[in-house]
Formats: structure tokens, sequence, C-alpha cells
């Protein structure tokens, strides 16, 4: 758990002001009809263009089996994340489509995602929706130095009970600055005043993921998706914020 420098600092507001208008862009191109090759061709192309690179693409994590292949992970309807972008996979109406997407600037990364209708999106999917981006918004405004990672995690828990929906809690944030991933772990459950404490300049990504059902998970045979276990739908939404002595600076907003 490292603080960041100025410097730092300076680079990560840059990655986080490019992604977060890449992302927008992204939302703008969800459709029916569209492939998820052709959104993640989008994205590459809106990432070389701001002069960034992709943080995902060849990204390898010590347990995954190969490097990730493309550039934007699209998770749709019961697949929670790391979903991956094909040619034969075409949005249709109604499906929810998480859009989940990093890159670096100058070697410093931010990480950003989405959820979003392909068209029309039945009630209980913006319900969905509107309560996954509330969690976000709630554990963000926990956040300033001195806090815990577990009142991180107890906020979100909280909105989720409030609509009755399941937290994947297999699944959580983390910190990150000159690589896409760093410790400590921010869960998305946990108790106030317990865990991690949370230092002044540490830039970390929250990323609450709420599912209808239950909230067991379980990995596909592509060794990347991960589909609730259930088959019910989930959303998630992310930001990566910097913590400051009286609150959170959005880098992603």
């Amino acid at each position: 758990m490292i603080a960041k420098t100025e410097e730092e600092i300076s680079n990560l507001r840059t990655a986080g002001k490019l992604l977060s208008g890449i992302l927008r862009e992204l939302a703008k191109e969800v459709r029916p009809g569209i492939s998820t090759a052709a959104l993640d061709l989008k994205a590459s192309q809106l990432i070389e263009k701001a002069g960034a690179k992709p943080a995902f693409l060849g990204y390898q994590p010590d347990d995954a089996a190969y490097p990730y292949p493309a550039a934007l992970c699209i998770s749709i309807d019961d697949e929670v994340v790391h979903g991956i972008p094909s040619e034969s996979r075409i949005l249709a109406a109604g499906e929810l489509v998480m859009l989940d997407l990093g890159l670096s600037y100058n070697g410093y990364f931010a990480d950003a995602a989405i959820t979003v209708c392909a068209g029309r999106c039945d009630a209980k999917g913006e319900r969905l929706i509107a309560a996954t981006r509330e969690a976000l918004s709630a554990a963000i405004q926990t956040v300033k130095a001195g806090v815990h990672t577990g009142d991180i995690g107890a906020a979100i828990a909280a909105v989720a009970k409030k609509y009755n929906l399941s937290v994947v809690e297999d699944l959580g944030g983390h910190a990150l600055g000159k690589v896409p991933h760093e410790k400590p772990f921010i869960a998305n459950v946990g108790n106030a005043g317990e865990g991690e404490v949370l230092e002044e300049g540490l830039v970390i990504a929250i990323e609450p993921i709420f599912t209808e059902g239950k909230g067991d998970i379980v990995l596909a045979d592509d060794q990347w998706t991960y589909h609730t276990v259930d088959g019910s739908r989930s959303a998630e939404f992310e930001h990566t914020i910097l913590i400051t002595k009286n609150g959170a600076e959005v880098l992603t907003q």
C-alpha cells in the first residue's frame, strides 16, 4: 500500500480523465445488433487516439491460464466480469452490458466500469443498475484518509440489503498506480472499523458488483469469464479514486 507522489497523481488524473471520456463514448455504441468485438475495436482505437495504452490486453495475473486477449471486458447478463469480446457475440435488446476498461498513460493506470442496457431495459434491470451505481456512490462517500477497508465494504453491503440484492463477495476493488492491481484488496462486504487503514495519497479502484439472485460465481471454460452460478443477472460500477485527507477525489469521473 503505497501513497502516490504529486507527479504520480498528476499522471493518474490524466489517465482517469482519458478513461472516463472513452467509457462514455463506448456506452453510446452499446445497442442491439452490435458485436462485442466491434466494441472492443472501438475501445482500442479510442485508447490509441488518446495517446494511452490498454491495460488489459496481454495482462496475465498469476492465477490466469493465458493473457487476456482484448482491450475491453464485456460481461452480459449473468456474466459477472472479464467477458471476452467476440465477433459472434451480438448484443440483443434488453441485455445488461457491463463495460470494464483500463488504460495506462505515461505508465500510470486507471480502471473503471459501467453497466448499461442494449436498447430498452426492463424495470428489474434498471433497478439493479441503479442500486449498483448507488452502492459505488455510497462507498466513495465513506472514503477519506484513515478509514478502513471494512468501511467501504459495509457501505456497499448496506445498499445491497436495501434493495434485496446480493453482493458478489469473491470479487472486489484494489489499489493501483504503476501496475493495474496492487494491494490492498477492497472487499465489497465488511464491517465498519475493520480491515486495513487507507492512507492519504493512496489510489484505489472501488467496484461493487450486485446480482439479482445469489452472489455465488463460477469460472467459465474460457478461464476468464465469471458467471453467476444461478444464472441471475449482475451489474458492476467502478471508479478509480484518490484518497485525500477529507474525502475522495474521483479520477474517472
